[in-house]
């Protein structure tokens, strides 16, 4: 599975709970917070000042490096 901007952060994170390490790395601290559940990443990150394409890209290294590590 891919992670996309259009996903939730609750989903990337209830779906893949290694990435929280990531999201804080870029300053993306809302992981548990209520607009979690309906803001999409893109949403999240722009709101942070946060760039997505490279928070995107550093949640999919993330996912593929705990699918080589199980």
């Amino acid at each position: 599975m891919t992670i996309t901007k259009e996903m939730t952060i609750q989903e990337i994170v209830s779906q893949h709970p290694e990435t929280v390490r990531t999201f804080f790395k870029h300053g993306l601290m809302c992981v548990g917070c209520a607009a979690a559940r309906f803001e999409s990443l893109e949403q999240g990150a722009r709101a942070h000042g946060i760039d997505v394409d490279e928070l995107v890209a550093d949640l999919n290294e993330t996912v593929e490096q705990q699918q080589v590590e199980s």
